[in-house]
């Protein structure tokens, strides 16, 4: 049976440490499906459609990876692309305490399994958020930004 993974996130915006765990993720799996969850409650810096287009450009030429959104519970989401795993990275202790009990509710809930990678440390002072508030005071972010190949 085909090895699928979900990654999922807000990813606004897509940094060099979701790259990271992308590429590391892919030595685990046959496919990983980066899953851009719509979440009403936040305010998105970029639109859905350009975080889907610049991931998708970013993985043109790689065809096991596929870019998706959902509006629905993580899990759900996993069940209707036939992904039985979970794509998770943790920057600190506290990203591990939330991931382990998020991991534990959906295995309980439908036998799919969350692996976590560890954030390289060269990249574990990156998140979106810092890279959104970096945008807003109009500074440099492509040192944060994977950039396609073209």
């Amino acid at each position: 049976m085909k090895k699928i993974a979900l990654f999922p996130g807000t990813f606004d915006p897509f940094t060099i440490g979701h790259h990271s765990l992308v590429t590391r993720g892919l030595g685990l799996v046959d496919e990983l499906i980066i899953s851009i969850g719509i979440n009403d409650n936040k305010q998105s810096y970029f639109s859905l459609e350009e975080r889907i287009e610049t991931i998708r450009r970013l993985y043109a030429g790689e065809p096991r990876v596929r870019v998706e959104a959902y509006n629905s519970l993580t899990v759900d989401f996993a069940q209707e692309m036939n992904a039985r795993f979970i794509l998770r990275g943790i920057r600190t202790v506290n990203d591990f305490e939330y991931e382990k009990s998020i991991a534990d509710i959906n295995r309980n809930l439908t036998g799919i399994e969350t692996f976590i990678l560890f954030t390289e440390p060269e990249h574990t002072h990156i998140s979106s958020s810092i890279v959104r508030e970096l945008l807003k005071y109009g500074k440099d972010i492509s040192p944060f930004i994977p950039q396609a190949k073209e």
